[in-house]
């Protein structure tokens, strides 16, 4: 259990580094809103992944553990699916789903640092995050935040997906990036399933799930952004430009 609990998320989080990384290059390059938004998606996916690699090998402590909850159960969903947002929607609509999105976030970050934590669950406890959060917030209100993010995210980051997927597919153009945009859909559900299969009580299930998810997006990122020969000139969007 413990190599469950500390490599496995250790690798996530690594993977996810190395992703932000490559897409803060390419925005750096391009200045397109929606890969500033997909690069502090993937930096927050990371900074989860860290949380959980320290809580294997050290155990939770309360800045650990406030960390974790705001960047990997609150807020990294729906930063990627804002990044869809803006490479989908016009931008006046992406604009104020933005505006939105980050006065929330200030409201769930002052929450979740300022809330009452139970000390003995963030010094005993065996459980993953996931587990661990519904029990060790005390202070009501904060737990019923990360539905709606996270919501959010999958509605967004998963629906512009399959919907780029089906533009793509249906027009016969660029096919690879219906491959790509089906990777990172099928990537963005993989850490939910994970979730589902950790409260049913299998070891590790959450940790596998949040590294399968990292490795298909990145995956998805490469594929759906790899030049290919087309015989057709039409164009169309592509998820992570």
């Amino acid at each position: 259990m413990t190599a469950i609990n500390t490599l496995i998320p250790f690798t996530s989080a690594i993977i996810s580094f190395i992703f932000s990384f490559v897409i803060f290059r390419r925005y750096a390059a391009k200045r397109r809103p929606h890969l500033l938004l997909w690069g502090l998606g993937m930096l927050f996916y990371g900074i989860g992944g860290f949380c959980e690699a320290y809580f294997g090998a050290f155990g939770w402590n309360s800045l650990i553990f406030r960390m974790w909850y705001l960047f990997g159960a609150i807020l990294v969903a729906a930063w990627l699916g804002q990044g869809t947002v803006y490479l989908l929607a016009k931008r006046r609509t992406a604009n104020i789903l933005m505006v939105i999105l980050g006065v929330a976030s200030a409201y769930a970050a002052i929450r979740v640092f300022g809330a009452e934590l139970d000390p003995t669950l963030l010094t005993t406890s065996v459980h993953t995050g996931s587990e661990l959060s519904g029990h060790a917030i005390v202070t009501p209100g904060i737990r019923t935040l990360t539905p709606f993010f996270n919501i959010y995210g999958v509605v967004t980051l998963v629906g512009g997906a399959v919907y780029s997927a089906w533009i793509f597919y249906r027009k016969r153009v660029l096919l690879h990036r219906t491959i790509g945009n089906i990777l990172i859909a099928v990537g963005a559900l993989a850490p939910a399933f994970g979730g589902a299969f950790s409260r049913f009580g299998i070891p590790g299930a959450l940790y596998i799930g949040e590294l399968l998810g990292a490795i298909l997006i990145f995956i998805g990122f490469w594929r759906a952004t790899t030049p290919m020969e087309e015989k057709s000139s039409q164009t169309v969007g592509e998820v992570v430009g």
